[in-house]
């Protein structure tokens, strides 16, 4: 009886143990929302993975909130790139009550979001989000990690004039809030730089027949072609003008500029026949860290990098390390902190202007030579 009761005690003990334990852990949930589903699932799944290694290594550091060991989770859900999706998603996200929001990915998905968000007080740190507007709203809660359209668009535009010596430029969209707002500020920086836009097209971002489109623009002689919208679009695209004959130069934003290009494009892509430019960059120093990462992500996940994931992680960090400061992960508290921080992130600094924009956002350009995707610098 004794021993019996001697174990009963020892259970005892050990529950009250785990209970006074589990007292001095803060729990904070994390959400991401991006399109795991449709046309550019692999670059929401992107971002979500970086976030996923943010969580788990933070979880492995033991990291402390208000003197209490903090065990982070990670929400995340799929918005499936649509407007109305992602609000429902980001009313789940509040409902949950997460303390953060890493995402949304899509300017037109994020922009709808953000009301849910600043509604709520939950801070929002997009990795992917490029429309102006986003963070022209008014909103105290919303921020991005990679440069606005206004500029990618800058940069994008002064390439094509100044670098590639394009004079006769023909523009053509996918009527997606992404597409359009791009494409509005190349158009503008293009022509400040003595550039002529001879014609400007649309299609859509589900389309898969551009003769019509095509047609148009070759017959206005472009020497360049800038395409605002998705790689998924951009492939078939360059397939179909390689059919007539259009060796044209052909240049785009972040969301064609990915390893994956190749494939949709097929063997219609020339060596340096396409330039992009992505939103980010790594600064030469960061470089061998941000490499590091990378292998580590490909060793956790058993792929390569999209576009965002290096930019999501850091994202993750810096709203922690807001966190940190505050000594709290209640929005209302940390969210002071995050409008002033400085944060050495794998991929660069990170501060906030007062929009919430990254300050000195950095841009980089890319081709294409072999079927791989390859850098050829980065500008501000």
């Amino acid at each position: 009886m004794a021993f019996k009761l001697s174990m009963v005690s020892l259970a005892i003990a050990s529950t009250v143990i785990s209970f006074a334990a589990a007292a001095q852990e803060v729990q904070v949930k994390i959400g991401h929302a991006g399109p795991i589903s449709g046309g550019i699932a692999h670059i929401g799944k992107d971002n979500e993975n970086g976030v996923r290694m943010a969580v788990e290594q933070l979880n492995a550091k033991g990291v402390m909130i208000g003197g209490k060991k903090a065990r982070f989770s990670l929400l995340a859900e799929d918005d499936a790139g649509d407007p109305k999706q992602a609000t429902s998603v980001a009313q789940k996200l509040v409902d949950a009550k997460v303390s953060g929001v890493i995402g949304h990915v899509t300017s037109g998905a994020s922009i709808p979001a953000s009301r849910i968000y600043n509604h709520a007080g939950i801070p929002e740190i997009s990795a992917g989000t490029s429309h102006p507007k986003y963070t022209l709203q008014g909103f105290p809660v919303t921020f991005r990690v990679t440069a606005n359209d206004g500029q990618l668009g800058a940069a994008v535009g002064r390439y094509a004039v100044e670098v590639s010596k394009a004079k006769k430029i023909a523009v053509i969209d996918d009527k997606t809030a992404y597409g359009q707002g791009l494409a509005n500020e190349f158009i503008k920086s293009a022509k400040a730089a003595g550039g002529d836009v001879v014609v400007r097209e649309h299609t859509t971002d589900k389309a898969t027949d551009f003769a019509a489109v095509l047609t148009s623009v070759k017959a206005k002689k472009p020497d360049m072609i800038f395409f605002a919208g998705l790689e998924s679009t951009a492939g078939p695209m360059l397939r179909q003008m390689k059919a007539l004959g259009m060796n044209t130069k052909f240049m785009g934003g972040d969301a064609i500029c990915t390893p994956n290009l190749p494939k949709f494009a097929g063997d219609s892509m020339a060596d340096e026949q396409v330039v992009c430019a992505s939103a980010g960059g790594v600064p030469a120093e960061q470089k061998p860290a941000y490499d590091q990462w990378r292998a580590d992500y490909k060793k956790r996940f058993g792929i390569e990098t999209q576009l965002y994931a290096g930019q999501a992680y850091d994202a993750t960090m810096t709203m922690v390390q807001a966190m940190q400061d505050a000594g709290s992960s209640e929005p209302a508290k940390y969210l002071p902190f995050l409008k002033k921080i400085h944060y050495r992130g794998i991929s660069g600094d990170i501060s906030f202007d007062n929009n919430g924009d990254l300050n000195h956002a950095p841009i980089t350009l890319y081709t294409y030579r072999g079927g791989k995707i390859e850098a050829l610098s980065v500008t501000k």
